[in-house]
């Protein structure tokens, strides 16, 4: 037993040391894969809100999420509020907090068109005060924690919470495909994977629960040359006057004649506030 206990904390102790919260921030300030500004998802706002209102994803996330006992639901980095109005009417109050306006106003037009009369909006970022925010029994944040402090995010989710929280982020951190980054050599250094958050949550004392969900990947999937390198530089920043002219061979000779099986793996992590 003595020697079972020594294991134990050895254990411990070696988990202790490795801080994943600021692993996080290390590879997060050093991604190639840069945060958005609220004006740039303005500008995005409506052809995403197109994308995702029939989508797949949607109808993945919804259905692992626990809404019995439930009345309010927190939808934090909302979009177009798909998620939050897809469960809203299992529900008494679902609150969209995004900082994109324009994102907010159509989540809105959403609400509208689904005669949803029980959503509220709030313009918040990740990184303002949330003092005036309502707890609410559910909280979730779908595809939304491209944040510099991971812990600071995650405290933030779990406050608000009276009951559950449903959480996903991408398995890998690239958005990518290879093949198109071979083209032009270029080497990324992707977000923190999934499970720097899980490892972040089991320090702080949560035992979160993982699943996965996986969708076809349309990211990249167009006929047009043009939009084909605008999605690329959203993605990747700065791209050189040559690795344009390479890609835009690439896509007219390759990319566009080729079958597309491309898909993404979201980790959705989950955990109940009395565990």
């Amino acid at each position: 037993n003595l020697k079972k206990e020594k294991i134990m904390a050895l254990i411990k102790t070696n988990l202790d040391k490795l801080n994943f919260s600021k692993l996080y921030k290390i590879q997060m300030k050093n991604s190639t894969f840069k945060s958005k500004s609220s004006s740039d998802w303005d500008k995005k706002a409506l052809h995403f809100s197109q994308n995702v209102l029939n989508s797949p994803y949607t109808k993945k996330f919804t259905k692992r999420v626990d809404t019995s006992d439930c009345e309010t639901l927190l939808d934090v980095g909302s979009g177009p509020a798909t998620i939050s109005l897809a469960l809203a009417k299992k529900l008494k109050n679902i609150y969209a907090l995004d900082y994109s306006p324009t994102m907010l106003e159509l989540a809105k037009q959403n609400a509208k068109e689904q005669n949803i009369e029980n959503l509220i909006t709030i313009d918040k970022s990740w990184y303002d005060s949330w003092e005036d925010v309502p707890n609410a029994d559910i909280v979730i944040a779908s595809r939304s924690m491209e944040v510099k402090d991971i812990k600071k995010a995650l405290i933030k989710l779990n406050e608000k919470a009276n009951k559950r929280v449903y959480i996903t982020t991408k398995v890998g951190g690239s958005f990518i495909d290879k093949e198109i980054l071979n083209q032009i050599k270029r080497d990324i250094i992707p977000r923190p994977d999934y499970i720097y958050l899980l490892n972040t949550l089991h320090t702080m004392g949560i035992f979160a629960k993982v699943d996965f969900i996986k969708t076809s990947s349309k990211k990249f999937d167009t006929s047009n040359e043009d939009e084909f390198i605008q999605k690329l530089k959203w993605s990747l920043g700065k791209i050189s006057k040559k690795e344009e002219k390479i890609l835009r061979e690439y896509f007219n000779t390759t990319y566009k004649l080729k079958e597309k099986d491309e898909s993404l793996i979201w980790a959705f992590i989950y955990w109940e506030k009395d565990l």
